[in-house]
């Protein structure tokens, strides 16, 4: 087992929260806080310059979100765990981010060492949900578990809400119009969604639009 600290990169737009989380970090010896920063995409930047051991993102902030950076970050640095720490608690926003690749959940308002933890067990190699996230997973009485969609579908919703044809879809991602109406279907079938309009209100509501205009 190394001595060396863990190197954790804060990724918040409320600089008070980004230096509340520092703070805690901090007191602890096997901890090193490389560097805070406010958007996605200075994060994505920032990550590639400083190769963090553990990012602690959070999901809404200006520019590119915390879903986008997620997703650009693992895919160029795959070692580098990621850890959500945001206060939407919906089933939704936690397998959105689980599926582009966040190795944890943890909601704003737990105790401060179980931020800790987590930490700890992504560098073990583990995923962690925090307790709230973990219910809220859990299907209510009578209900069914929703089932996530996968990368590639939260990729063609987002290009979807953007009211892109199949065909625009298609030429975007290099795949077939047929395999895009077929991942279209699986998207409607698991959100429970019937309209075009209806994925656009559930991108925009669940956070899958932002930071896909201005400012990139």
């Amino acid at each position: 087992m190394t001595d060396t600290p863990v190197r954790v990169l804060i990724v918040d737009d409320h600089p008070m929260v980004a230096e509340g989380i520092q703070a805690i970090l901090e007191s602890y010896d096997d901890i090193q806080v490389i560097g805070t920063v406010g958007d996605g995409r200075e994060a994505v930047g920032r990550s590639l310059a400083l190769l963090p051991d553990v990012i602690l993102m959070d999901l809404n902030m200006p520019g590119l979100g915390g879903l986008g950076a997620t997703e650009i970050i693992r895919e160029q640095m795959p070692d580098t765990r990621i850890l959500i720490l945001s206060m939407h608690d919906s089933p939704e926003y936690i397998s959105t981010a689980l599926s582009h690749g966040a190795m944890g959940y943890v909601l704003k308002d737990v105790p401060t060492e179980e931020i800790k933890q987590a930490i700890d067990a992504v560098m073990r190699g583990e995923r962690y949900l925090c307790t709230g996230a973990k219910g809220s997973l859990e299907p209510k009485e009578g209900e069914e578990a929703r089932e996530a969609l996968t990368g590639r579908e939260q990729t063609i919703l987002l290009q979807l809400a953007q009211g892109k044809s199949n065909k625009e879809v298609a030429i975007a991602l290099d795949i077939s119009v047929r395999t895009v109406e077929t991942h279209r279907k699986n998207i409607k079938r698991k959100l429970g969604i019937s309209s075009t309009a209806g994925l656009t209100r559930y991108a925009l509501e669940h956070g899958v639009l932002q930071g896909t205009g201005g400012g990139l």
